[in-house]
């Protein structure tokens, strides 16, 4: 039950039947909402209708307000509605619809909220996709999370979500790496390599690489013939990387469907061939030059004829180059070839996550999706921003060229999973995240992770003492929805339903936007909330939730507890976090 939903209907449906709206009969009410007002005083619910209106039924926008306000009055849920301001409409409800909404949570337990907004729509949803050249470090992480809770979030929302990972080993990145690992591999047979050269990974993640190759084929890897030396290391180390990823990213939580190598459309007759020939027939290729850069021109710039992907006519800010001077193809190739794969596997909305650094992929990306899918595809690129950590007042430094960085299993077992993904969801992606060990670690309401669960564990516990005190009381989800909700009237009480009303709203906003930070903002306001309602029940008894004298009062505030615990359980289990029983 979507309350805000419902009365957005009720609210279109008493526009639609003003005498003034037959003038009117392409009346476009797509821009009318109901939401929770910013201040509780005011009501239970508000609508813009009013205000975005206005225009389109020539009045002034408090005249319309008050002849809304009129209709909404004759529904016999409604209690009050209060015109404010140039013309918001403010809206208090009977309490019988919160009785609903209780009964409706208590029903469906974790499953309230999910919605059907999704309508099975299948979606791509591509995160981390690092380098394999060594372990995830800290600055992986954020993206890790968010891409991975915001796959979550679309799946509850009613989306048909593939998670993809895509493995760049076709770089010179991958030479690089496998010259390394052949290092480490002499190293282990007792050579003395001296220092690492400059320009190779340094890290001593690959001394068991080296060592392994070593078990495996002895010295005969120095009599091999170069070039098949060099393609072997490079599938050994890439494997040998990925298995290391893999592990980082299941210390996280993390999952992905599909882990999609890049090299697999390098090659003669492979999919950059066939995606090029297949837009140069619609023209999306051609030969040409471009414009130099803005700004100061560099020395080495070539005014030459290249193949070009036109871009530009898709809201990129200029034409790209597929093929390098040397002939091979360039990165955007990869890139436009991929995306055709995308859209040709039948994704409707491709998204990306990625660091704050590839800002200037955004049009790009964009730009290859309108122009190969007509526009009949979504791309949706959302950025992280860093993560800065701090650990007793300092804040930690990294470089991973260097090899000397904190990897994500670091953070992972310093802290515990739960908190590093909470924490990393707990700011907007594209806002930069401080993240201070010693916070996280704290007991408090200034911890947002321990905050949120242990309102579940609160909950839980109250509902283990109530089956141990009350003869009549087993704890069931079926024993709970025969509650007479009738009998909640306190304030608390109900502020905590109208809370809960929100959720399938939070939901269907966040991924809407793409932001599963708005599910961790909503689970420490539902907290809070829940936690305030507890302490006014230490110091007025009568508000408690177990009381033997009152059985029928007990057992629906039994379900409300219930019900609080389902929607932070639902909630967390969204953004990956455990949902404890118990706080130890």
């Amino acid at each position: 039950m979507n309350i805000f939903a419902d009365f957005a209907e009720r609210v279109n449906s008493v526009v639609k039947g003003l005498d003034l709206a037959a003038d009117a009969p392409e009346l476009d009410l797509r821009r009318v909402t109901v939401e929770p007002p910013r201040d509780a005083a005011h009501g239970d619910l508000a609508t813009n209708a009013a205000m975005v209106l206005a225009k389109q039924l020539k009045m002034k926008p408090r005249d319309l307000a008050e002849k809304i306000a009129e209709g909404l009055r004759a529904d016999s849920e409604v209690d009050a509605v209060d015109v404010a301001g140039p013309g918001f409409i403010n809206i208090r409800v009977n309490k019988v619809l919160w009785e609903r909404v209780l009964a409706d949570v208590v029903a469906k337990g974790d499953k309230f909220g999910a919605g059907t907004s999704g309508g099975g729509l299948k979606v791509n949803v591509e995160y981390v996709s690092a380098n394999p050249t060594g372990p995830m470090h800290v600055g992986h992480t954020r993206g890790a999370v968010v891409g991975d809770a915001l796959a979550s979030l679309l799946q509850f929302a009613g989306f048909d979500v593939t998670r993809e990972y895509v493995i760049n080993d076709a770089g010179s990145q991958i030479d690089t790496l496998a010259n390394s690992a052949f290092l480490r591999y002499r190293e282990a047979l007792g050579e003395d390599i001296g220092k690492i050269p400059e320009g190779y990974y340094p890290g001593e993640y690959l001394i068991p690489v080296g060592k392994a190759l070593a078990e495996e084929y002895g010295e005969r890897l120095k009599d091999m013939d170069q070039g098949e030396r060099h393609a072997l290391l490079k599938d050994y180390a890439v494997d040998k990387m990925m298995d290391m990823i893999r592990e980082d990213l299941s210390a996280l939580n993390v999952k992905h469907d599909v882990f999609f190598s890049e090299k697999t459309m390098h090659g003669q007759g492979k999919a950059i061939d066939l995606t090029l020939d297949a837009l140069r027939k619609r023209d999306l290729v051609y030969n040409g030059t471009l414009p130099p850069p803005k700004g100061e021109v560099p020395d080495d710039w070539e005014d030459r004829e290249q193949t070009l992907f036109r871009s530009s006519n898709y809201g990129d800010d200029s034409d790209r180059a597929l093929v390098k001077s040397d002939g091979s193809y360039t990165y955007f190739a990869a890139d436009v070839a991929y995306m055709r794969d995308k859209i040709e596997r039948g994704f409707k909305e491709v998204i990306f996550i990625l660091g704050a650094d590839h800002g200037g992929y955004v049009k790009r990306l964009e730009a290859i999706g309108n122009a190969i899918s007509g526009g009949d595809v979504e791309v949706v690129v959302r950025l992280c921003q860093l993560v800065k950590l701090y650990k007793n007042g300092e804040e930690f430094k990294m470089s991973k060229r260097s090899g000397n960085f904190i990897t994500l299993r670091d953070v992972v077992e310093e802290v515990g999973v739960d908190a590093v993904r909470f924490m990393m969801l707990y700011r907007k992606n594209d806002a930069q995240l401080d993240f201070d060990f010693d916070k996280v670690k704290e007991q408090s309401k200034d911890n947002p992770v321990f905050y949120v669960q242990y309102g579940h564990a609160r909950c839980q516990s109250v509902l283990r003492q109530a089956a141990g005190e009350l003869d009549w009381f087993s704890n069931t989800a079926s024993e709970l929805q025969s509650a007479d909700f009738t009998q909640l009237e306190d304030e608390g009480e109900l502020a905590l339903i109208a809370k809960m009303a929100q959720w399938p709203r939070i939901v269907e906003g966040a991924s809407e936007n793409h932001e599963p930070h708005r599910i961790a903002f909503y689970l420490y306001e539902l907290a809070n909330a829940l936690h305030s309602h507890w302490s006014r029940g230490k110091e007025k008894p009568q508000l408690r939730f177990i009381n033997d004298k009152t059985p029928e009062l007990t057992k629906a505030r039994l379900a409300l507890v219930y019900a609080v615990s389902q929607v932070i359980a639902s909630g967390l289990n969204v953004l990956g976090v455990t949902a404890p029983n118990e706080m130890r």
